[in-house]
């Protein structure tokens, strides 16, 4: 699978961004999408993420109620639109999939993908 992400820049705190990835390759195994971000000397931090089975979504506390995660409707592209932005959301966020791999034997096995990063820096 490979991910390729757009969006982000230089922001003021209080309007809205929005992120986009788009997956190619095996996108049939991709099990979930989701975005990460990581800080300079941080670890990389699951910001929001959705499960392709059901849809269902979670996000990290500090980004309840102000981002949203979606997905084009029978693509394998995935948005973070992000409303509201504050400067603590300054960092390099990441698209993430973690994809099922079936094997011959009925079993499976997990693999992952990350794209190349974008920085959003949020201006008070």
């Amino acid at each position: 699978v490979q991910l390729v992400e757009s969006g982000g820049g230089l922001t003021q705190a209080g309007s809205a961004v929005r992120l986009s990835c788009a997956a190619s390759g095996s996108t049939s195994t991709i099990n979930t999408m989701g975005w990460y971000r990581q800080t300079p000397g941080g670890e990389r931090e699951l910001v929001a993420e959705m499960d392709l089975n059901d849809g269902s979504t979670k996000y990290e506390d500090s980004v309840k109620g102000r981002f949203t995660i979606s997905r084009d409707s029978g693509k394998y592209t995935m948005y973070l639109q992000m409303n509201n932005p504050k400067p603590d959301d300054t960092a390099v966020y990441y698209c993430h999939t973690k994809n099922r791999i079936w094997t011959s034997s009925g079993s499976y096995y997990y693999t992952e993908n990350w794209g190349q990063g974008t920085q959003v820096t949020v201006s008070s």
